[in-house]
């Protein structure tokens, strides 16, 4: 199989709110990958998604409602959307054909004309073929002959791939990727409820305004990544949706936008925990530890807002970690503020910690030499004994154990922390197995 290029060209799916976008992304992806409803500003941040078509890849980007002159969010996702488009080799711009021109069609597609870049003009919403003469109004815009399309039914959609591919520099222009197999980057998912200041830290870490920020809840719909090279190699940074619980999800937008948080703990190497200091652990922030956990992958608490905690915040906050999050082990807590800065530049080497001991790999002897040590200070009850041990996996470090009889729970839990005391594992999850052998 052929290697998609290092550097794929860029589509950039732009727009008034409401007339498709995330419609169309999805249908030229093939599969639902952006969250689509009926209603405006569902979209928030520009989220980009590779496509396949005629063996060629190239990347979509979904953007927000292009909607200068609006409200201060309506400023901060069109500034997201223009970002989009300065690094898009071509743009796609989207209009409403069940609609027509709009005032603020004619001034997108003015600035899109400022801006030189290479442009395909579509009308959404054409269903029906005996209504494809309408498009010929959209010539007014000035941004060449308009692709009449039902992005919802596909109709169409073939046509613009084609027109897409043929838009974009010639294959042999694109450089191939050299890296040597393998040599992934680490995903790290930043989650907390909504409103705790994680697009904030998203934007403090990949060093730009990659996620909306707005002091609103929710302002997050979707998961956004950015790979950021580190000291510690290359870090996937994916911000996702303010997940609460349940009973306060309350419309179908919010609950696909939880269902992509968790997919993206799920497949995270590590996961950061934001919480509020100036709230403390909440029961929701429990649960979600719970829920990290469970994913087994290692996590680092941050405690967020610390500039503007009172003494008493800080101290019932720092009692609650311990109290309610006990179960994370011996995760890091760093204390920070995403806003200015301070203290973020803590969390690098805790990540690398993380990773390394996420990825460790421990000779058979050693580990059978802290097992024998480990017997010799607490034998196991019952005449239980093992036998001996080794490690079948890393990511995270999963070890096997080989025992005459069933170990109760509480030895298992000793030997886990045995392991991990002696080969310095940290937050890292530790799984062990046992086998009974005779």
């Amino acid at each position: 199989m052929s290697s998609a290029p290092a550097r794929l060209y860029r589509v950039a799916i732009v727009g008034r709110p409401n007339v498709g976008k995330s419609t169309l992304v999805n249908r030229l992806a093939g599969r639902r990958t952006a969250i689509v409803e009926e209603r405006p500003g569902v979209t928030r941040d520009a989220k980009a998604v590779e496509v396949e078509w005629s063996g060629r890849h190239f990347e979509v980007v979904d953007t927000g409602g292009w909607m200068p002159g609006g409200t201060a969010l309506d400023e901060k996702v069109s500034r997201a959307a223009e970002r989009a488009m300065e690094d898009a080799d071509l743009v796609v711009f989207v209009v409403d054909g069940t609609v027509g021109v709009t005032e603020e069609d004619a001034r997108a597609a003015d600035v899109l004309r400022r801006k030189g870049k290479p442009v395909r003009l579509v009308v959404n919403k054409i269903d029906d073929p005996r209504r494809e003469h309408q498009i010929w109004e959209f010539m007014e815009l000035g941004l060449g002959e308009p692709v009449a399309l039902s992005a919802l039914h596909g109709n169409g959609s073939a046509d613009l791939l084609d027109d897409l591919i043929a838009g974009l520099p010639d294959e042999e222009d694109e450089v191939e990727d050299e890296s040597p197999e393998g040599t992934g980057e680490i995903a790290v998912a930043i989650v907390g409820r909504p409103n705790v200041g994680k697009s904030t830290l998203f934007n403090r870490l990949t060093g730009g305004e990659n996620s909306i920020v707005h002091d609103m809840p929710g302002t997050t719909r979707d998961t956004v990544d950015t790979v950021v090279e580190t000291s510690e190699g290359a870090i996937r940074f994916v911000d996702t949706a303010g997940m609460r619980r349940r009973a306060k999800v309350d419309d179908g937008t919010e609950y696909y936008s939880v269902v992509r948080a968790l997919q993206a703990v799920d497949k995270a190497d590590i996961a950061i925990l934001v919480i509020d200091a100036t709230e403390g652990v909440t029961a929701q922030d429990q649960r979600l530890a719970e829920r990290v956990d469970l994913a087994g992958c290692p996590v680092i608490v941050l405690l967020n807002k610390w500039e503007v905690a009172s003494e008493e915040d800080k101290d019932r906050a720092t009692y609650q970690i311990a109290e309610r999050l006990h179960f994370i082990g011996d995760s890091p807590v760093l204390q920070v503020s995403a806003l200015t800065g301070k203290g973020v530049h803590r969390l690098y080497p805790a990540l690398g910690s993380a990773i390394r001991a996420y990825e460790t790999r421990i000779p058979t002897r050693k580990v059978n030499e802290v097992i024998r040590s480990a017997q010799q200070a607490q034998p196991a009850p019952h005449g239980a004994r093992v036998l001996y041990a080794l490690q079948g996996a890393a990511l995270p470090p999963t070890f096997t154990i080989f025992a005459n009889r069933e170990l109760p729970k509480t030895y298992v839990r000793y030997l886990e922390r045995c392991l991990r005391e002696a080969f310095d594992l940290g937050a890292t999850p530790v799984k062990l197995r046992v086998r009974r052998r005779d």
